[in-house]
């Protein structure tokens, strides 16, 4: 009897394969489609525009982007494809190449990652991979209060976990709720708090 062992895709293989129509991510060599609530992509978009008003404002040298994939790296090598809900990329960085595809494999300024159903993946692989590859700053949306007691208290309330680069690569995280203020390195002068964006 013979057994086949079905080949994980590199990350240019995702890229080559991946379809036009949907979102999806490359997870330990699989293409996986990534689906959203209505719900989750109101949040998405409400931090987007939110960012983008603030970028306008302050005229920074950043864009904002919903449909970008990373290429990030896992601590056993392995190649993923990872879509972030919301990413802040440096103009520059976004603009170096063009006529390519959304895909990069450079750190950004800012990640963001509202949970759903593979919320594990947010609090933990991403986490992990995201650090890895330097992203200075790395946001769990948990809305719907879905991840853990050990993050989330008991009972479980919803929040925002905003995860900062310290100067020896390790992200050091901070929670938000209510009425509090969310403290952002990316953009100092935002006035938005978890509740605005955890009920958007």
């Amino acid at each position: 009897m013979k057994t086949y062992t079905k080949q994980k895709l590199t990350f240019d293989q995702f890229l080559e394969q991946c379809l036009e129509e949907g979102l999806y991510e490359l997870v330990d060599g699989e293409i996986v489609e990534v689906r959203a609530t209505r719900n989750h992509d109101d949040v998405a978009d409400f931090m987007g525009d939110s960012f983008k008003d603030e970028i306008k404002r302050l005229n920074l040298n950043y864009v904002v982007k919903n449909t970008v994939v990373f290429k990030t790296i896992t601590a056993n090598g392995i190649e993923q494809g990872r879509k972030l809900d919301v990413s802040v990329i440096d103009k520059d960085v976004w603009r170096s190449n063009r006529s390519a595809y959304s895909a990069l494999e450079e750190s950004i300024q800012l990640a963001i990652e509202v949970t759903s159903t593979n919320w594990e993946d947010d609090y933990t692989d991403k986490l992990d991979e995201y650090q890895r590859l330097g992203i200075t700053e790395y946001w769990i949306v948990d809305y719907l209060a879905i991840g853990l007691r050990e993050y989330l208290g008991n009972p479980k309330v919803p929040a925002v976990f905003v995860f900062l680069l310290d100067a020896e690569g390790k992200y050091q995280c901070t929670q938000f709720r209510g009425s509090e203020r969310i403290v952002s390195r990316t953009f100092p002068k935002l006035a938005l708090t978890a509740e605005q964006i955890l009920t958007a």
